[in-house]
């Protein structure tokens, strides 16, 4: 009996995988890491052949190490990072690496679009601000500067649309995904044919806009083949990976929020109307009908990646000897540091920043170093500047009229009880966490249980398959601390922002 739904996402470090039974039990699940490019100061790539390649061993993985079988899925879904622009020719053969989400080369042709076209009808089609994070000027920036690949181009995809047609070669743009580009019509969800003319975008290029549960296909013989997938296996469109990671959490309802802790940072906030603010992202939900309204920095699970990286050797060292993972340990000396970390801040812009503030150019900064400060302190103020990120797109979401009573925490980040409480003390908020390492893989698979009936609709899903784990409780006397801290944090960054070029 066919009993199991596989999520795939495509994440910026990694592709994770994950089966899971109709009450959203894990069994069985594999990760394969692949590289990001930085050929050049504001690039980021990847090639989607990793992805792919990536898919294919993951996938492998779990059938071999876990307790199931190929015959066994039902359904597959897929979920993946944000803003890519993946060129493929009328073969389907990528044209070129694509630029992910922190890439910033566009930037001069976004200056060139906004005076030209006009930042306000921009807005008021798409409901965003064009920057270079976007997949729109990504597209134009082939146009430039590689002629010869662009003139080939056939199709312009996103990075699950692109795992979804290597399974079942079907080209299509999920809905969810749709906000990366911004002749896409926000209010409507199809494409703006003006819009596409004015930027220069052919329309051709654009696959045509599907929901995120629709299957569009089955698995290929070629991909059964090197997947180790079922021919003839169900596909769904799927969608963005905040967006499946908002559903794995349990939002699908107005006003319900997901506090993102992947390698990114931010919130996504439900919405039953449409509700645009040129400081945030609006996207459509992968739940039908619905809008996301979305807080997206640079700065997330991935300042302590890094951090660890850069600083954490003799961690490293530890863990051969104790076995207590490096992060841990980073996590047990910021617990013995003040709510505050002694004045030390820290802003969180590692490869510039989105939302609220939308600078390419803005900076990581630590502020107030002296010889009393501790890697303790370093770490704590990184765990303190994200939370601080995300308060600022908090407020900006109530200015707009999205107010949020609770967060659901999800991602990497929501495993340290530390950071987490952090991130409810600074933003004032409960925080509640479900199993936060599968919620976007989770939401991926329910899309594709949706569409094939696996599920009645996604109010059963949420029911059967998200289980609460843990709340955390804004203290407020650390509160009143980070009140301060959080004023310091905004005017450090107002005093510096000229500075950084």
């Amino acid at each position: 009996m066919k009993q199991y739904l596989l999520g795939i996402d495509i994440g910026t470090s990694a592709c994770k995988t994950a089966a899971f039974d109709r009450d959203g039990h894990v069994a069985a699940a594999a990760t394969e890491e692949y590289p990001v490019y930085y050929p050049h100061e504001g690039w980021a790539e990847q090639n989607p052949e990793d992805w792919w390649q990536g898919v294919c061993r993951a996938i492998r993985k779990l059938l071999s190490e876990g307790s199931i079988k190929a015959e066994e899925i039902a359904a597959v879904g897929i979920d993946g990072q944000s803003w890519s622009a993946i060129a493929v020719d009328e073969a389907g053969q990528v044209l070129c690496n694509t630029p992910i989400w922190m890439d910033t080369r566009a930037e001069k042709i976004c200056g060139e679009l906004n005076e030209r076209i006009g930042r306000d009808r921009i807005f008021e089609v798409s409901g965003n601000p064009l920057s270079p994070s976007y997949s729109t000027a990504k597209i134009l920036w082939y146009k430039e500067n590689l002629p010869e690949q662009y003139k080939k181009i056939d199709k312009i995809l996103q990075s699950n649309s692109y795992i979804a047609y290597r399974l079942t070669g079907a080209m299509t743009q999920d809905v969810s995904q749709g906000y990366g580009l911004h002749c896409f019509d926000m209010k409507k969800a199809v494409w703006n044919s003006d819009m596409c003319e004015a930027m220069g975008i052919p329309e051709r290029f654009l696959p045509e806009i599907v929901p995120c549960d629709r299957i569009i296909g089955e698995v290929t013989e070629k991909a059964a083949e090197e997947s180790g997938l079922l021919k003839g296996t169900p596909v769904a469109a799927g969608g963005l990976d905040a967006a499946c990671g908002t559903l794995g959490a349990g939002v699908i309802r107005p006003g319900e929020t997901q506090e993102q802790g992947g390698q990114a940072g931010g919130m996504s906030i439900c919405l039953d109307s449409y509700k645009a603010d040129p400081r945030l992202i609006l996207s459509w939900h992968v739940v039908p009908g619905e809008w996301l309204l979305q807080g997206g920095t640079t700065g997330g699970g991935g300042v302590m990646r890094w951090f660890e990286k850069e600083f954490a050797g003799y961690e490293r060292l530890m863990k051969e000897k104790t076995g207590e993972s490096s992060l841990n340990q980073l996590n047990v000396i910021a617990q013995a540091v003040a709510p505050g970390s002694d004045g030390l801040i820290f802003l969180p812009y590692m490869s510039g920043e989105r939302s609220p503030i939308w600078n390419p150019k803005a900076k990581g900064v630590f502020y107030g170093l002296d010889f009393a400060k501790t890697k303790g302190h370093m770490v704590r103020a990184c765990m303190e500047g994200v939370a601080f990120a995300l308060r600022h797109n908090l407020e900006a979401a109530a200015e707009a009229g999205a107010e949020v009573s609770v967060l659901r925490a999800m991602g990497g980040s929501a495993n340290s009880l530390l950071w987490t409480q952090i991130k409810s003390d600074v933003t004032g908020k409960p925080v509640v966490v479900p199993s936060s390492d599968t919620a976007t893989t989770l939401g991926a698979a329910m899309l594709a249980g949706v569409g094939t009936g696996y599920y009645r609709d996604y109010e059963e899903a949420v029911s059967l398959t998200v289980r609460d784990t843990r709340f955390h409780e804004p203290d407020p006397e650390n509160k009143k601390i980070y009140d301060e801290r959080y004023h310091q944090y905004l005017k450090l960054y107002d005093s510096l922002k000229e500075m950084m070029v």
